[in-house]
């Protein structure tokens, strides 16, 4: 049975696995001293219990140090010698000296021994009867963990086994200590005396580092339940915890709920701070000298890595000062050294002595870092200056150093960024003159920067003050616009905001007007009617010749030879030309992005790669998030469009992941998504679910996802034999393109609905819509349509009487095949060919088998898998007879893909006849999938089979 990965186990012990292999083998060998080092947290005590996992009770004994103010000699020794039972007969008598510290045993001991009159003779008697006890105990594993909180008994205890150790002991230590910087070595306060073990004896010393990232990931989706995490929440989850497996666990235990899987750009939350990890931190704090607490409170407040200066001057101490408090700071691991700075151990480290600053002392410390780091060298550090004003309470400082940063991205190409920093700035309560200004700021940087709904929302807020100008009123609002028309999924009300913004702007700037006007006359299959935009456009191109501000008459210029591109204009190419050769950067990219899906979609592949390329080249030398996003879907489309479909859904589904948060975008890559579902992998439930997402996504639709996405749910319907649903699912899409008079935009959708028209016995309405798209194109420059008209008629034969095999009938579908061939389509040319094959094999005419087999071999090329097996059901039907090649995957107990998608139509109560007809397969060939997918998965109905076939 197929199987996924499967999910890490809660109890797993994640990364440890090659130590401990490494480590079992040198406990076996007897006498042998291991000692693992590792900072609180990090597992050594559960490395432990796996290390003597398989020793019989019996054999291991494990003590544990305590840390206290008043330590009883050999407490832990004692507590876990009690439970041990010797032998009399193996006990000298020395160990009569434990009768009173070990009363359980006192039946098995031999006679008290006399009392001594030295003190210090009575402690060494007392060491040499716990040294032989042990001794008496024979092959036995003893585990003495947090040595560093040893007395000084349990010290001499084990300075004396380590350096003397019975020949049948395994003696394992753990400590708390890191490694020194450049070394193996551990270092801090780890083992409390020096190991100098005998030659004979196995001395093995292990250092336990926290986690990776990765293994962090692991760790998190054993205790989530999950199979995987995603990368982003587990680098996340390792800064806060540091990759201790202690912390990682507290919080995932009091954050069940965590967002694993956040949407579109949203980062992850910081989690709650467990108690437990609050508790350990303060502990340490509670060690640490007044001064070292307030350089531990300074470096909390600055939170990222501060050097020595830094940290005093926040905390208010002299240079002096400031370095013995650091010492005694790293003595505790309450901070690290790394590069010269000084940081905390993990994230959440950091909040703990964070929430321990008296909340009066918080604001003066920031106050004191926002002061401190405007005088520190470098770069000044503007947000994290903006946020410590925040934190004492200055707002106003607070957002001039959030503008100066927004500024300082803007300047540096960084729209992200920048428009999270005049974001922030505006939440932070600027006046009236400072919120103007910086609205007018993020609504022109913010389009490049795919900002989400709080950026048109911050926008309107403004405008509804009414405190602004015309200029910069009527220029928000444009921009206003374009945010909601391009990345909000709104689109006619974009058009209307626009449409606001142009008497403000025609009363302070004509290049503003036109430029609006312009970006109106952009047309779209659910904008208005082509003749409005032309209007528009002619108003735009009205206002040009007083135009004189260079970026402007640019602007103009770029959307003027977009729209007419997109209207399949003839001028469009001229318009082009004249393009300023000054355009650069994320002007370019915007323009050649447009231009090259406008080439696509109309059918111009070599127009459409170079200005693909010339986009790609603006797009790489700035970081615009929305630019990028835009380029990328772009160039998905136009590879779907030329059949370079190889490794193509991978890069879809990573778009549609990507870019949830632009609709139009968005749609585009779910419609490649499921068009490739389709035809790749014959997933037609799925594909027509994706096909429908994409539908309701997208905003505006520049003449692709409407129209491709019903053309496909049509060829769905048809392969199923179901012509009148077929004609329902094109009326939508045929809808918008009567009502915009967007013909040019037709290509892939008029073949399908012709051919639809005419298998429902509809050749009338067939006939008027071939009319309409001929006249429709008449005059444009879009060499797709012309192939989808020459394409509609060569169907129509179907219906005019017109006898297959006839020059007219042959001549028109081979000019179809020729027309898309030359726009290297090779899906659609391959779509003629099948047609034209089948309409020869239904009239008996020669030659039918040969142009099918053509096309199969042209379906093969692209891997369009589903095509290529309705064309063999086609043969079949019609008496011929397929050779299935040699060397077919054999893919044994699992299911292969067929028969998981037989077995999935099948547990959702479709019927064979109905999987047939959905999956183009014979009713029998149907019946043997189902037959196999029952034995693969090891139930007996259909209805068992949903709960093994997995997601």
């Amino acid at each position: 049975m197929n199987a996924d990965p499967p999910i890490p186990l809660p109890g797993a012990l994640i990364g440890r696995s090659a130590l401990l292999d490494g480590l079992r083998p040198e406990l076996g060998r007897r006498p042998s001293v291991v000692v693992i080092t590792g900072e609180a947290g990090v597992g050594k005590s559960r490395l432990v219990r796996e290390l003597l996992d398989g020793t019989p009770p019996s054999g291991a004994l494990v003590a544990r140090c305590q840390e206290s103010d008043a330590l009883f000699p050999y407490a832990p020794l004692l507590e876990t010698l009690s439970r041990c039972r010797p032998r009399p007969e193996d006990l000298p008598p020395v160990t009569g000296a434990l009768r009173g510290l070990l009363p359980d045993l006192a039946a098995l001991l031999p006679p008290a021994l006399p009392p001594l009159d030295d003190p210090r003779a009575g402690r060494h008697r007392v060491l040499r009867a716990l040294c032989a006890l042990t001794a008496s105990l024979g092959s036995v594993v003893l585990a003495v963990e947090d040595v560093q909180w040893a007395d000084e008994g349990t010290v001499a205890f084990l300075r004396t086994l380590v350096s003397d150790p019975p020949p049948e002991l395994g003696l394992v230590l753990t400590a708390r200590g890191r490694p020194l910087p450049h070394t193996d070595a551990a270092g801090g306060d780890g083992l409390p005396f020096p190991l100098r073990p005998p030659p004979q004896v196995a001395l093995v010393e292990r250092h336990l580092a926290p986690l990776s990232a990765a293994e962090t990931g692991v760790m998190a989706a054993g205790l989530l339940g999950v199979r995987t995490v995603p990368q982003e929440f587990a680098d996340r989850l390792h800064g806060w915890t540091g990759g201790l497996p202690y912390v990682i666990e507290e919080v995932l235990r009091r954050w069940p709920d965590s967002p694993t899987r956040p949407a579109g750009t949203t980062r992850v939350p910081e989690p709650p701070l467990p108690a437990s990890v609050r508790r350990a931190v303060v502990e340490r704090l509670r060690h640490l000298p007044p001064d070292a607490r307030r350089v531990a409170g300074a470096a909390a407040v600055l939170g990222d890595p501060a050097p020595l200066h830094l940290l005093g001057a926040v905390a208010g101490l002299g240079e002096r000062e400031t370095r013995s408090a650091l010492a005694a700071a790293l003595k505790e691991d309450v901070v690290r050294a790394v590069d010269g700075s000084y940081v905390f151990p993990y994230g959440l480290a950091r909040r703990a002595v964070y929430e321990a600053v008296a909340e009066p002392e918080r604001p003066v410390l920031h106050l004191r870092a926002a002061r401190a780091l405007t005088r520190h060298g470098g770069p000044l550090p503007l947000v994290r200056v903006a946020e410590h004003y925040r934190c004492a309470g200055l707002s106003t400082e607070a957002v001039r150093f959030l503008e100066a940063a927004a500024d300082r991205a803007a300047r540096g190409g960084d729209a992200g960024g920048a428009t999270d920093g005049y974001l922030d700035a505006l939440r932070g309560g600027p006046s009236a003159v400072v919120r103007d200004r910086i609205a007018l700021k993020l609504a022109r940087v913010a389009l490049n920067a795919r900002p989400g709904p709080q950026v048109p929302a911050a926008l309107r807020e403004v405008l509804d003050q009414r405190s602004l100008g015309p200029g910069p009123s009527g220029e928000i609002r444009l921009l206003l616009g374009l945010l909601l028309r391009n990345q909000s999924g709104s689109g006619l009300e974009a058009l209307e905001e626009i449409a606001r913004a142009v008497p403000d702007l025609l009363a302070v700037s004509t290049g503003q007007a036109a430029r609006a006007l312009a970006i109106m006359a952009i047309p779209s299959l659910k904008g208005w009617p082509l003749g409005e935009h032309r209007r528009l456009l002619a108003e735009a191109e009205r206002l040009l010749p007083r135009v004189g501000e260079e970026d402007l008459r640019s602007a103009v210029l770029a959307n003027r030879a977009t729209a007419l591109a997109l209207m399949g204009d003839p001028s469009a190419w001229d318009a082009v030309a004249d393009l300023p050769g000054t355009l650069t950067g994320e002007a370019a990219a915007r323009v050649h992005a447009n231009l090259a899906g406008a080439a696509t979609a109309l059918g111009h592949p070599v127009r459409a790669r170079a200005f693909q390329a010339r986009a790609w080249q603006a797009v790489r030398t700035n970081h615009a998030p929305y630019l990028e996003a835009f380029v990328e879907t772009t160039d998905i489309l136009a590879a779907f469009t030329g059949g370079r479909w190889e490794g193509l859904l991978e890069r879809a589904e990573r778009a549609e992941e990507q870019y949830g948060d632009v609709p139009d975008f968005h749609a585009e890559a779910l419609l490649v998504c499921g068009l490739l579902r389709l035809h790749t992998k014959g997933q037609t439930d799925v594909a027509r679910r994706l096909l429908e997402r994409a539908v309701r996504t997208t905003a505006l639709d520049t003449g692709i996802v409407l129209t491709s996405a019903a053309a496909a749910v049509v060829r769905v319907h048809l392969a199923a034999d179901r012509p009148a649903q077929a004609v329902q699912a094109v009326e939508g899409a045929l809808h918008h393109v009567r009502r915009t008079g967007a013909w040019v935009w037709a290509s892939a959708l008029a073949p399908s609905a012709v051919q639809a028209l005419v298998r429902d016995g509809r050749a009338g309405e067939a006939h008027l819509l071939v009319a309409e798209l001929a006249d429709g194109i008449t005059g444009r420059d879009a060499p797709a349509a012309r192939a989808a008209l020459l394409t509609c008629r060569a169907l129509l034969t179907a219906a005019s009487g017109l006898q297959a095999g006839s020059g007219g009938s042959d001549g028109l579908y081979a000019a179809a095949t020729d027309a898309w061939t030359d726009l290297e389509r090779p899906y659609e040319a391959a779509y003629v060919r099948e047609a034209w094959g089948l309409r020869l094999l239904a009239a008996g005419a020669t030659g039918g088998r040969t142009v099918l087999h053509e096309a199969i071999a042209a379906y093969q090329d692209i891997d369009a898998v589903w095509d290529v097996l309705r064309c063999q059901r086609g043969l079949r039907e019609h008496g011929q007879v397929t050779v299935r090649r040699p060397g077919a995957l054999g893919y044994g107990d699992h299911l292969s893909p067929r028969e998981r998608a037989v077995a999935r139509l099948a547990s959702l109560g479709l019927s064979n006849r109905e999987i047939a007809r959905e999956l183009v397969l014979s009713h029998r060939t149907v019946e043997h999938h189902v037959a196999r997918a029952l034995r693969k998965l090891g139930v007996s109905s259909r209805t068992e089979i949903g709960s093994q076939l997995g997601p």
